[in-house]
């Protein structure tokens, strides 16, 4: 069970400035009030699950600000949008890191994506990082994280990673399932193999991606 989480006066103050940074950045999208209430929420979901507090307070501005860009983007209406896929696996430290990683290289600004763990580790795999710096991907400032609703709802596509019934499941919402060894626990040179194949399945994804946004 997470426990319980209190905010202290700094932090409450922290956060309230975080959520005014963001409302910059969501001006005429969201209201400050909305805003708010990620932030807030966002450092919640965090705080009950970390034995570290003092990054809390960034984090929780980063995943607020990553769920805010998904809910905006599931109530786009623009013909051009791009599509959108989240990468799911137990602890979102590897396998769906890497994927992300990938994916934000190889797509820029053609397509968006978002990853998730069932279970959120504390810290990203060093192996995976080290071996995703050896292909130019650098994947070292991102952070474990659990999955969000507003990231299922804006999704395309939702690839899941050995996280099996722990992952959510909508109905109507496209699945696929890939199959990846579990890093954990792995030397760099072992996570290679599992880095270049998802990197192949990543490329693939994204091709037929944009052939059917183009259709």
């Amino acid at each position: 069970m997470p426990n319980p989480v209190t905010i202290t006066e700094a932090q409450e103050k922290q956060l309230k400035g975080s959520a005014r940074h963001l409302h910059d950045k969501f001006r005429g999208v969201f209201g400050l009030e909305t805003i708010e209430s990620f932030v807030f929420d966002s450092f919640g979901e965090m705080a009950a699950r970390a034995t570290i507090t003092t990054w809390l307070v960034v984090g929780a501005e980063r995943y607020a600000k990553e769920r805010l860009e998904a809910l905006a983007h599931s109530q786009s209406d623009l013909e051009d949008k791009v599509p959108a896929v989240l990468f799911l696996c137990v602890h979102n430290a590897g396998r769906s890191q890497m994927a992300l990683g990938w994916f934000n290289h190889l797509a820029g600004d053609r397509a968006i994506a978002w990853s998730g763990g069932s279970e959120p580790a504390l810290e990203i795999n060093p192996a995976a990082v080290e071996a995703m710096a050896e292909v130019g991907v650098d994947i070292s400032k991102e952070f474990p994280k659990p999955w969000a609703k507003e990231f299922l709802g804006a999704a395309d596509v939702v690839v899941t990673m050995g996280c099996g019934d722990s992952c959510p499941v909508v109905a109507g919402k496209r699945y696929e399932d890939w199959e990846l060894e579990d890093p954990s626990g792995k030397t760099v040179e072992q996570v290679r193999p599992v880095r270049d194949e998802i990197g192949q399945r990543v490329t693939s994804l994204l091709d037929r991606l944009l052939v059917a946004s183009h259709d």
